[in-house]
């Protein structure tokens, strides 16, 4: 049976190919059509995330999501989380790999390397909860956390907002200041910033920090605008956090997963009054969402298994238009589906003709 194989660089090939700014657009609109359908389709399931810690460092994972999409199919993305991978191994803070498999004889369709897809997917989800619940004339960006994500934030939110200025936070100054470089493609203006002066400025701010469990949270509980949205992306462990308890009590929180978020992110500190819809119930019912622009949100993005099967769907879309990646037998299929050593039964037979 033959997988479709899109590796590392035939990723790269097709992102080169078609803009990564054309497959950032497909992506957020194809995020918003499945969001808004799941709402009212029962066969759309995406269950909670779930992994382990490694023996490397207490704080390093290797997880796993699952999305089933009614009829059409499945996919599982395994990813790892690996907070000191920068600094000692030279790699990505997250690696991943993603599958898909068919619902009606669970083959094995295609595989995927997952480390841009994951990155862009997640950008793709703060531009889309943006749009619908932060003000659509927001000038100044705020990035606090200048990692591989703040990248694909960046990008992900010029594509629906006409920003002035990005400013910057990073606890490592160096990394701030080589956001401009990694990101300076948008065509934004950069200013590194303390982070007071970015909560105290900015109309939208995303946080995508590797905050330890228990360390945060990493912004300040000072003053900020009245309208101020946030894109709160890198608590997505039990005991992390980014966000003061002042600023959760006075927002309306957003998540992209309840169950996810009640037991990961910011929803593990938020009044429960205060946490409102979830990106399905949003994309379903923009019009409601136009009543919250005036308050403080809080878009908690955990990560969700259906992202990553869109994200896939896009990717496998474009592989295929322009003959991109490889197809290998990577799942037996024997002659006889009742005997599992058919085929190595004719190989032998064959060696013994031979040999004769």
């Amino acid at each position: 049976m033959e997988t479709l194989v899109i590796g590392a660089y035939d990723v790269l090939a097709i992102l080169d190919k078609v803009g990564r700014s054309e497959f950032m657009d497909a992506l957020i609109l194809r995020l918003q059509d499945a969001f808004r359908k799941g709402a009212d389709d029962s066969s759309l399931r995406s269950p909670a995330r779930s992994g382990f810690a490694r023996a490397s460092h207490s704080d390093a994972l290797l997880e796993w999501m699952p999305h089933q999409h009614g009829a059409d199919g499945l996919t599982l993305k395994t990813v790892s989380y690996s907070p000191h991978n920068v600094s000692e191994n030279d790699l990505p803070t997250v690696l991943g790999t993603i599958v898909r498999y068919n619902d009606s004889a669970g083959r094995l369709e295609a595989i995927a390397d997952a480390v841009i897809l994951t990155a862009m997917r997640t950008g793709a989800a703060s531009a889309l909860a943006s749009t619908l619940l932060a003000d659509p004339g927001s000038r100044v960006l705020g990035i606090v956390g200048a990692g591989a994500q703040a990248v694909t934030q960046v990008h992900a939110l010029s594509r629906r907002f006409a920003f002035d200025s990005v400013l910057v936070f990073d606890k490592v100054t160096e990394r701030a200041m080589s956001l401009e470089r990694r990101a300076g493609f948008t065509g934004l203006r950069f200013e590194v910033a303390p982070v007071e002066e970015i909560v105290k400025s900015a109309d939208v701010i995303c946080t995508a920090t590797s905050v330890a469990p228990g360390s945060g949270p990493v912004l300040p509980g000072s003053e900020f605008l009245p309208h101020l949205h946030i894109n709160a992306v890198g608590s997505d462990v039990r005991g992390k956090r980014e966000l003061p308890d002042g600023l959760l009590e006075r927002a309306l929180i957003f998540p992209d997963h309840f169950e996810q978020a009640m037991a990961e992110g910011e929803c593990q500190y938020a009044p429960k009054s205060n946490i409102r819809l979830d990106l399905t119930q949003l994309c379903a019912a923009p019009a409601e969402a136009v009543a919250f622009r005036p308050s403080t949100t809080v878009f908690d993005s955990t990560g969700h298994a259906l992202e990553d099967y869109v994200a896939l769907d896009v990717l496998i879309d474009y592989a295929r238009e322009l003959k991109i990646g490889e197809t290998a037998d990577l799942q037996h299929c024997s002659a006889d589906p009742l005997d599992p050593y058919c085929r190595v039964s004719k190989l032998a037979a064959q060696r013994q003709s031979t040999a004769v």
